[in-house]
């Protein structure tokens, strides 16, 4: 395995984040990082302290809330059988640690520290971890060097390779291929992606067990406390949930509703509810004399025969689509289609954008036709007409959405058992 470029990188980051703190000054984003990174080890340490010394550790890395969502479920099933296990979460962004700083099940969650040697042999020597469960991406060289030195067993799960990635490009091909080399197994989301682990980067280890996002969804669906209030004002109604909007989603969409002869009844969610893009949403609804209540001020008097409901808070969306008889989710006219598996899993169509191929699980279900991809107002406002007036058409497309998630479950028994066969070595010592 050539490790020079791994070499050369370690020798180089501590110089590379050192002049990325000294810039700090005068970009934001590096002034946050650093700035809530202060008292990491003090804060861990305390946290730390509290765990009896014999648990066994299990480390999961995650770049945001979306990575980490793939790690959920396999946590959800070790935690299930042995609620001894200890578990480390760490992020890289900042959305990812606020969303899930106060995860129940973890011992600790805390920002990855910046990637130099010494901060790695530190923070291993404080969680001093039995396993470091990567999820998809992420790679910080450093820290999973510093890992492999003191024998942590090493799991990249839901792990892609996609046409056109950097992980190709020949000055980096190289350098990925000494970084799979240190994992001791790679979980794949595709055959596709194990033969090129395999075939590629020489890597024999990788094994296709899916993406742990299906189960994590599929776990999901099965609660709906969050809009349990909801449920009689659209119960027998025809209800279209358009998740994470934008302001270029909003405009085709809401133009091809308001064309529909019989429309159904229109539940937004925008991807951003911050006061600044609901005084503009609501600036832009009244333009178009479209009449709407948000959530937070909902009351007896809201008509969802007339009236848009929006949701102007956060953590509705994943149940929201409980209520749905179709979907649409935003995204697909920016940079990437967001999250199509939530409306996927409770059997209903959906439809999104044309920028979606950056998300496998939605190329998958595009081709399984559980979803039709738009391209222009008219051409939604054409689905919308026969998926409101078709109920047979809505049904299929809607049961071949579900069977396409319910299809690729599995991902979390693989990579939960490759973790509690480890987890029973090192008790059996």
């Amino acid at each position: 395995m050539n490790t020079s470029a791994l070499s050369f990188y370690t020798l180089l980051s501590p110089m590379l984040f050192g002049a990325a703190r000294l810039f700090s000054a005068l970009y934001p984003k590096l002034r946050t990082f650093f700035r809530v990174r202060k008292w990491l080890f003090e804060e861990l340490e305390h946290e730390i302290q509290k765990l009896p010394a014999s648990s066994f550790r299990l480390w999961v890395h995650a770049a945001s809330v979306g990575e980490f969502e793939q790690a959920r479920p396999v946590i959800a099933a070790l935690k299930e059988k042995h609620p001894g296990i200890a578990v480390f979460v760490s992020f890289l962004s900042d959305s990812g640690y606020n969303a899930r700083k106060n995860f129940p099940d973890a011992s600790a969650v805390f920002y990855l520290p910046s990637d130099t040697p010494e901060n790695a042999k530190r923070l291993i020597s404080l969680i001093r971890p039995d396993v470091l469960l990567l999820m998809r991406y992420d790679f910080w060289p450093n820290h999973i060097l510093e890992a492999k030195k003191r024998e942590v067993k090493l799991i990249l799960a839901a792990a892609v390779l996609q046409q056109g990635s950097p992980y190709f490009q020949p000055v980096l091909k190289g350098f990925y291929r000494s970084i799979f080399h240190l994992f001791d197994r790679i979980f794949t989301v595709s055959k596709q992606d194990t033969l090129a682990f395999q075939q590629i980067f020489s890597y024999p280890h990788a094994q296709t067990a899916g993406d742990p996002r299906f189960d994590q969804v599929f776990l999901r669906s099965r609660k709906s406390g969050r809009v349990d209030h909801l449920k009689p004002m659209f119960e027998h109604r025809t209800v279209l949930v358009a998740g994470s909007v934008w302001e270029k989603d909003e405009a085709i969409l809401l133009a091809a509703w308001k064309e529909l002869d019989k429309r159904p009844s229109l539940v937004l969610v925008p991807h951003e509810v911050n006061p600044e893009n609901m005084a503009r949403l609501y600036r832009y609804l009244k333009e178009r004399s479209l009449d709407f209540m948000p959530v937070s001020a909902l009351n007896e008097t809201f008509d969802p025969e007339r009236q848009i409901l929006i949701i102007d808070q956060t953590g509705y969306l994943a149940e929201l689509y409980s209520l749905a008889s179709i979907a649409y989710v935003g995204g697909g006219f920016g940079v990437n289609v967001h999250n199509t598996l939530e409306p996927a899993v409770h059997g209903i169509p959906v439809l999104f954008g044309p920028r979606y191929h950056n998300s496998p699980e939605a190329e998958g279900l595009a081709a399984a036709g559980g979803a039709t991809v738009i391209h222009d107002q008219q051409e939604l406002f054409t689905v919308l007409k026969t998926l409101t007036t078709d109920s047979a058409q809505r049904k299929n497309r809607g049961m071949k959405a579900k069977a396409f998630v319910q299809g690729s479950t599995g991902a979390t028994a693989a990579i939960a058992k490759s973790i509690e066969d480890y987890y029973n070595s090192q008790r059996a010592r």
